[in-house]
């Protein structure tokens, strides 16, 4: 897998089609959440993803959207977060969001991380220092809660134990978000 994050304009034609391809298959078609996807908050953004042969119909094979925040709100915010079907339970979710941190932690070292995530994922979430704040509240006709996760500078890949311990991870294989 050829890992990216790139700023919007940083994006190519290509890529940008088939990141909202990828989007809607799992959000809107299998998961039926029906919304606009194209929300306004893309062009602000840094778009993390994983692709395999670019020349395939559905290469996009994990991607998350990592919004900066602002002066009013500004903690960054994690959304948008897909595995694609092909990569669900290999371990992929986790190397996706270890490499959100790893982001994050750069650009952003003192803000405070966010996300919203079905209520089933809290202990996949929690592994990684999320801890519940919010929630539960009803999004798309799914429970979802908010998790937080404080600053801590730049972070290092600090996860990688979770991908040997595959049974603490179990909970992933049964959710269709990642």
């Amino acid at each position: 897998m050829n890992w990216k994050t790139l700023e919007f304009d940083q994006l190519t034609a290509r890529e940008l089609y088939l990141i909202l391809r990828a989007r809607s298959a799992v959000f809107v078609v299998e998961q039926s959440h029906v919304h606009l996807d194209a929300d306004g908050h893309d062009a602000d953004a840094l778009h993390l993803f994983a692709a395999e042969d670019l020349t395939r119909p559905m290469p996009i094979m994990a991607y998350a959207r990592i919004q900066p925040g602002d002066l009013e709100d500004p903690e960054v915010i994690v959304d948008k977060v897909l595995t694609s079907p092909v990569r669900r339970g290999d371990g992929t979710a986790e190397i996706l969001i270890e490499r959100a941190l790893q982001a994050i932690g750069n650009r952003w070292p003192s803000r405070t991380v966010r996300i919203n995530a079905p209520v089933g994922l809290r202990a996949f979430y929690e592994q990684f220092g999320f801890r519940k704040t919010d929630g539960p509240f009803l999004e798309h006709g799914t429970a979802y809660i908010g998790l937080r996760r404080p600053a801590r500078g730049t972070a290092q890949p600090l996860f990688g134990s979770l991908r040997r311990d595959r049974g603490r991870l179990s909970v992933v294989n049964s959710f269709e978000l990642l």
